[in-house]
């Protein structure tokens, strides 16, 4: 092996480290499967180590995430359907400090707000999940869905106003 390839290996394995888990996580939720999201992620992986590191270093994040959404999208068409959010699929646990009814209390409460987002547009859930479960700025969603930076923060604003509508107003989803 020569010294670049080892190089590269050592870059392809940082990534993994850092993204893997992310990167599961976001396509299951776009799959609704967690084997075919880890399917999915390998082949994103595969794809960064056929790629010079100088070409995507800069811009890592957005080149993982475009990857595996393409990847989920073309997943999705060819099986005709699309996976939902479910509690199962966050990390919703209680604190473990927390009393049973507290445990009672966060479980509805995001059991409520996850009825909400799912009542969103896909398009909507899309950036509430890549802004607040992933952490990517403005400028990486926009790179990794195909709209501007600017209509990440209209189609951003009109989710979070929706949710506050649906989960507290009366009659919304409680």
């Amino acid at each position: 092996m020569h010294e670049a390839d080892a190089e590269h290996g050592t870059w392809v394995a940082a990534a993994l480290a850092r993204y893997e888990r992310r990167l599961v996580a976001y396509a299951r939720r776009l799959t609704g499967d967690l084997e075919r999201a880890r399917e999915i992620v390998q082949e994103v992986f595969l794809r960064l180590w056929t790629q010079p590191e100088a070409r995507v270093r800069d811009r890592l994040a957005e080149w993982l995430y475009t990857v595996c959404r393409n990847l989920a999208i073309d997943l999705r068409r060819k099986e005709g359907r699309m996976g939902i959010m479910s509690p199962e699929s966050l990390d919703t646990g209680p604190a473990s400090d927390a009393s049973p009814a507290t445990a009672v209390e966060q479980r509805q409460a995001v059991s409520r707000l996850l009825q909400c987002v799912a009542a969103l547009p896909e398009q909507q859930q899309e950036v509430l999940r890549l802004k607040f479960q992933h952490d990517l700025s403005y400028k990486e969603i926009a790179h990794i869905t195909g709209m501007t930076v600017s209509h990440v923060g209209v189609v951003l604003h009109h989710a979070v106003t929706a949710l506050r509508t649906q989960c507290t107003e009366p009659g919304g989803v409680q």
